[in-house]
């Protein structure tokens, strides 16, 4: 006989409704209480050593069947990879997990998510999710995209075009900028993003500093080349006080490719490229033991990376309810 919790759920599923709810019948009644429906504001803060950074959400994107963005296993092989990551097979929602951080004298935006074109309410809600994190979109000095498609430089401005980050300077490569606002891109694929990026980078190009790869962009940031998904494509390392985070922009997007590094993003503007720059990437992210931030992760997107039998497993930090 089997004693242990498997004879346990055996017998309870044996167990028929009937005798279930009369055992429920004597329960007292139970006070009625309306539902919430609503959710806590989406931040979350943790300390790089002497810097403080603040995760902000801008709000869940939802890109559809995963088969239609990753190229390379079948349909039904990459519905089993969100199967095995208890995640619908053809419905793939990515998390916009914006950072800012303090450095003391700085207040800095990383990523701007989608206000200014975003599809329905649930996103482009990093304005009022800084807010009530306590910050003053006013107070930001730099934002910086780490590319610049849609959903990076997309918040940069309103649906109207106004500011979101009045006093900030916007810190991004040459590369990018003018390969995203050129109007060739216009009635082609990359059509969402050309469009995004004119509207939000085109009228404030005098706020516009760029920046070498491989160079600090504002002290304690370093920018790292990591091209394939756009080509002026870059990560940063942030250091304070001995720790570091590396955040991977759109390098990787989800747990099903960082476990499958070599399938191809069908929106890189270089997927043979990307490939390249993902796998030595994690590479380097396993040898170091780095923290790193990934933008489309589960919410808040921070964690480490490992090597596992067929790639990489992202391993999420525990959240600190108290810092």
């Amino acid at each position: 006989m089997d004693n242990g919790i498997h004879g346990a759920l055996s017998r309870r599923r044996l167990m028929g409704g009937a005798a279930a709810m009369a055992g429920w019948a004597a329960a007292p009644a139970l006070a009625k209480a309306p539902l919430l429906k609503t959710q806590v504001p989406a931040f979350y803060r943790y300390n790089i050593g002497s810097i403080e950074g603040t995760v902000v959400s801008d709000g869940p994107l939802s890109i559809g069947d995963p088969a239609k963005t990753f190229k390379g296993p079948t349909a039904d092989e990459i519905g089993k990879m969100m199967t095995d990551n208890f995640l619908p097979k053809t419905e793939m929602v990515l998390d916009q997990n914006v950072i800012v951080i303090n450095t003391g004298d700085r207040l800095v935006l990383f990523e701007t998510g989608m206000s200014s074109i975003a599809r329905d309410s649930k996103m482009g809600l990093l304005v009022e999710n800084l807010k009530k994190a306590g910050i003053d979109p006013a107070d930001i000095d730099a934002v910086i995209p780490t590319h610049a498609h849609i959903d990076h430089i997309g918040g940069i401005v309103t649906k109207e075009g106004k500011l979101n980050f009045p006093n900030a300077q916007i810190y991004m490569t040459q590369i990018d900028f003018d390969f995203w606002t050129d109007e060739k891109r216009l009635g082609t694929p990359a059509e969402g993003s050309a469009v995004a990026a004119r509207k939000n980078l085109l009228p404030h190009r005098d706020r516009v500093v760029f920046y070498k790869h491989g160079q600090d962009v504002i002290p304690g940031v370093q920018a790292l080349h990591t091209p394939g998904h756009t080509l002026g494509h870059s990560s940063f390392v942030i250091n304070a006080g001995g720790k570091s985070l590396f955040l991977t922009g759109d390098t990787v997007h989800h747990n099903i490719l960082i476990e499958n590094p070599k399938m191809e993003v069908g929106f890189d503007t270089d997927a043979k490229m990307g490939v390249d720059t993902r796998v030595k990437m994690l590479d380097m992210l396993v040898a170091q033991k780095m923290d790193t931030l990934i933008y489309h992760m589960a919410w808040p997107g921070i964690g480490n990376i490992v090597k596992s039998a067929t790639g990489y497993r992202f391993i999420a930090k525990p959240q600190q309810v108290v810092l």
